[in-house]
């Protein structure tokens, strides 16, 4: 009797660790849902939205300018940041103070990209701490989820596009 339950507990705990495995390798490499915090991507994400995240594209380097992308923060190893991603390596960005007085040039060196929040009033971003790594970057939004009167794919960069060609 206590062989039988001694094997029904190990193939329980077995079975167990297989799952959560296989939910990690989920979560890491395919994506997942995220729930976004904070003010910066508004009006196209929202404090509190929940959204659908997939992790495929940061692996065969599939990110482009446009995409909103879920990273590390450069300055808060332990939290997550959700940017728009406006510039690639080798691009040049047109940034501007916040009185929009000043305007300067800077380059996205290589393995970088340049993220901005929408909201560019309050949001803390690469004009504050530069070009991040592209390691950084964990995945990229393209769905919303919740609330369901937004319920769809997210759209364009409501500032319309912020590198420069010249």
């Amino acid at each position: 009797m206590l062989r039988g339950v001694l094997g029904k507990t190990f193939r329980l705990v077995g079975y167990t660790i297989q799952y959560g495995c296989i939910a990690h390798c989920a979560f890491e490499y395919v994506g997942g849902v995220v729930m976004c915090s904070g003010p910066s991507m508004e009006p196209t994400i929202k404090n509190s939205d929940i959204v659908f995240a997939e992790n495929l594209s940061r692996h065969f380097y599939g990110i482009q300018r446009g995409d909103i992308v879920i990273a590390k923060s450069p300055s808060d190893p332990k939290s997550n940041i959700c940017k728009r991603v406006i510039g690639l390596e080798g691009d040049k960005i047109l940034t501007t103070s916040s009185s929009d007085f000043f305007k300067s040039h800077s380059y996205v060196p290589m393995g970088h990209v340049w993220l901005e929040g929408d909201n560019l009033q309050n949001s803390t971003d690469s004009r504050y701490y530069g070009p991040i790594p592209y390691g950084l970057i964990r995945g990229r939004i393209f769905f919303k989820i919740w609330p369901l009167s937004d319920f769809g794919f997210l759209r364009d960069n409501p500032n319309g596009h912020r590198f420069s060609d010249d």
